[in-house]
């Protein structure tokens, strides 16, 4: 008897197909395997023999935690972005190589900052895997980008990553998250090491089209984890703790990158090219405006709370 055979017999013996899927689809609205971490409609830790988290169970504090679980759950979203790269590249030859590598290592990062939090017990178990679900289910897509836009906005994103994980790693002010972090920051830059190589083997092949696709990826520019539950929220915290901000964003992600494109060094541009150095030069100057205000801004409210004893943050 061959499967389907017995599949049919099944169904013949314990109803009709639709009886049996109807069964399944009632048994699938009381469980579900991505339930394993108990919701609060009457599941909770105790009934797992298990105790439901507490914030003092923490070792890091909300400001940390906050960037940790943001941290993470850019990370979750891979299958997404590794959709994305692999429209943009292909996967042939060389190209498809360097796609699954990275989606490999990518992955490694979710598991072992998921580890780390879930161990330790640094986040609510239940809150992340909503926002693990929410945050999936959103997914994340480029609105199929040309293949140099993607390759100027992971050259920016990758650096802004290292950075946020380093920086997180350095605020938690546990030793084992920083030593974790900052693992995972130099697999990040490593990647942008390759992406920026791209870019710059890119000015030599087509400037015009290459300068334009920087301009419009610096103008445009958002992390991949904007699609994360109240993420302007969580990210107005991040930056006042200063762990990333707009400062960060200037100084230390667009500026190296430019510098090392030489950017406002190039000569030869045709029309295209200098009309978007322009554009760019313009705007990098209201960004270094903007930071400076938002300095201003944080400083000032710091002084605030420190004449009243309050925390900064």
């Amino acid at each position: 008897m061959t499967v389907s055979e017995s599949t049919a017999l099944m169904y013949e013996l314990e109803g009709t197909v639709e009886e049996n899927l109807n069964r399944h689809l009632a048994a699938a609205q009381e469980w579900m395997p991505h339930e394993y971490v108990p919701w609060s409609e009457g599941r909770n830790f105790a009934d797992l023999g298990g105790e439901a988290w507490d914030p003092e169970q923490s070792r890091v504090s909300p400001i940390a935690r906050t960037a940790l679980e943001v941290n993470l759950l850019t990370e979750d979203n891979l299958p997404s972005y590794h959709r994305e790269i692999e429209r943009a590249f292909g996967r042939d030859g060389a190209w498809g190589t360097w796609v699954h590598r990275w989606t490999a290592e990518e992955g490694r990062h979710g598991i072992c900052i998921r580890d780390y939090l879930l161990v330790t017990r640094a986040v609510d178990p239940v809150e992340l895997e909503r926002m693990r679900m929410e945050t999936m289910q959103a997914g994340y897509e480029t609105g199929d980008k040309p293949l140099l836009r993607v390759c100027a906005y992971v050259s920016f994103q990758e650096l802004a990553t290292r950075l946020s994980h380093r920086n997180t790693g350095r605020y938690t002010q546990d030793p084992l998250a920083e030593k974790l972090l900052t693992r995972v920051s130099t697999d990040e830059n490593l990647h942008m090491v390759f992406y920026r190589n791209l870019v710059k083997a890119a000015f030599e092949i087509a400037p015009d089209a290459t300068m334009r696709a920087i301009t419009d990826e610096v103008l445009d520019f958002a992390m991949p984890g904007a699609v994360i539950p109240s993420f302007a929220r969580k990210a107005a915290l991040i930056a006042k703790a200063g762990i990333y901000d707009l400062r960060i964003h200037h100084d230390d992600v667009v500026q190296p990158l430019l510098r090392y494109w030489k950017v406002f060094d190039r000569t030869g541009f045709g029309q295209v090219g200098e009309t978007a150095r322009e554009e760019l030069d313009a705007f990098l100057k209201t960004l270094n405006t903007q930071a400076a205000r938002f300095e201003e801004r944080r400083d000032a409210a710091a002084a605030r709370a420190a004449a009243r004893g309050l925390p900064a943050v």
